[in-house]
């Protein structure tokens, strides 16, 4: 039978979600505790990657299983566990669905904030000198729609296409001096969020243009767009599914 699991994490020390032989991952940690306790192999499948660094308020994987409760395996799961990574709920869903590929959209936030804040400093990125926030987000509705993002992904992907269809993008101020940029696709491509935010925080310095903004997204060349932001600010936080699963 086939769960879906959703957890959070903290992505501080974490090679990313995608397990991997360099480092380590939050997929590595979830399967060896889901194999520790259900005593068998247990292969978990993701609703995407996450780079380096990268948080999750919200991430679904699915993995097979039989005979399952679920409240209890989620309460065994948080107390074996780091504590950076934490379990909110398992379900059962039909055989059919995907972790992935079932799901409809994603939303990433990205944090910045524009004075000395000790308590943020982990989790959001301090930008320096002026930041024209109206200007930025003009340039974010240029993403809105279906294009193709090869400006913005990172080179040499497995990917078969780099088309993604956007339907937010935006700009809030969430605080005094604390700014979050939400972006909400139905596919995201391998550092994208991280090189659009780095991009339009080249228009919100005033050193590009929206036609400029504009030519980048149709360039589809990455040296183009601006440099990737870091990873510590950027936050994966909603996924959403097809109410039938």
């Amino acid at each position: 039978m086939r769960y879906f699991i959703r957890l959070s994490f903290d992505g501080a020390r974490y090679h990313g979600w995608q397990a991997q032989p360099n480092g380590v991952s939050v997929q590595e940690a979830l399967q060896r505790c889901l194999s520790t306790l259900l005593r068998q192999d247990i292969k978990v499948t993701g609703a995407g990657r996450t780079d380096a660094g990268v948080h999750a308020r919200l991430m679904v994987a699915h993995f097979d299983a039989e005979g399952i409760d679920c409240p209890q395996l989620a309460y065994k799961l948080n107390k074996l566990l780091p504590e950076d990574i934490a379990v909110s709920r398992i379900e059962p869903v039909s055989e059919a669905s995907h972790a992935r590929f079932s799901a409809l959209s994603r939303t990433y936030h990205y944090c910045v904030h524009l004075r000395k804040l000790p308590f943020l400093r982990g989790y959001s990125l301090r930008l320096f000198g002026q930041i024209d926030f109206p200007r930025m987000n003009e340039a974010a509705r240029l993403l809105l729609g279906t294009h193709d993002f090869t400006s913005f992904s990172k080179l040499s992907t497995d990917t078969k296409t780099n088309v993604c269809t956007v339907s937010q993008a935006l700009w809030e101020e969430t605080a005094p001096d604390v700014w979050r940029f939400s972006i909400t696709a139905n596919r995201f491509l391998r550092g994208m969020v991280r090189a659009i935010v780095g991009t339009l925080l080249v228009v919100g310095r005033g050193r590009m243009t929206l036609s400029d903004f504009s030519e980048v997204i149709a360039k589809h060349d990455r040296c183009s767009a601006g440099e990737n932001v870091p990873p510590h600010a950027l936050f994966l936080v909603d996924i959403q599914y097809p109410q039938e699963l």
